[in-house]
C-alpha cells in the first residue's frame, strides 16, 4: 500500500501526492537548494527553513516564499483521534514506563533540562533505557535513588 503525503501551502491550497509521484520527479539537491524536473518543466527552489518535527518548511521559489506544511497517512489518523502533539498536555511527572532498576541518576533537584535531555538511565530486561525529559523545564524533585527497583507507572522525577 502507498502512502499519500499531503502539503498545504500558506494555509490556503491542498495537494495530496502519493509516493509513486514523488519518487517520478527528477530531483537534484544541493545543501538547501533544489532543482525539480517534472514533465519538462524545471523548478528552482531553497530550503529556507525547517521544522522537522512539526513538519513545516518555508521554501523560497522565485522571489516568493511559501510555508509548507507536510502530512503523512498516519499524521492524519493521530490528529482525527485526537492525540495530535498541539493538544497533548504538558508533563510534569516522568512516570517509569516499565518496571527496572535506576542505574544513572543524571540530574538533581533545580536542574534546567531541555527537551532530549537525559534525566536517568533505567534497566528493564538487561537492557538500559535512557529516559529523556519531554520539555524544557526545571526539576522540582528526584523521588527515586540510584538502585533502587521501580513498577511500572511508578513516579521518577517531578518538573515543573
Amino acid at each position: 500500500m502507498g502512502q499519500n503525503l499531503r502539503a498545504k501551502v500558506n494555509d490556503a491550497h491542498d495537494f495530496e501526492f502519493t509516493t509513486a509521484e514523488i519518487q517520478s520527479l527528477d530531483v537534484q539537491q544541493t545543501q538547501n537548494k533544489l532543482h525539480v524536473l517534472q514533465n519538462k518543466k524545471s523548478v528552482h527552489a531553497e530550503v529556507v527553513d525547517a521544522d522537522f518535527l512539526n513538519k513545516t518548511y518555508h521554501i523560497k521559489m522565485n522571489a516568493n516564499t511559501y510555508e509548507v506544511d507536510i502530512e503523512n497517512d498516519l499524521d492524519v489518523l493521530i490528529k482525527e483521534m485526537g492525540l495530535s502533539l498541539a493538544t497533548s498536555q504538558v508533563v510534569n511527572d516522568i512516570k517509569a514506563p516499565m518496571p527496572g532498576l535506576i542505574l544513572d541518576i543524571n540530574v538533581s533537584e533545580g536542574d534546567e533540562v531541555s527537551e532530549g535531555d537525559q534525566l536517568l538511565v533505567l534497566e528493564a530486561m538487561k537492557m538500559e533505557n535512557a529516559i529523556m525529559a519531554p520539555r524544557d523545564a526545571m526539576i522540582k524533585s528526584i523521588v527515586i535513588k540510584k538502585s533502587e527497583t521501580v513498577t511500572k507507572s511508578q513516579i521518577l522525577i517531578e518538573m515543573e
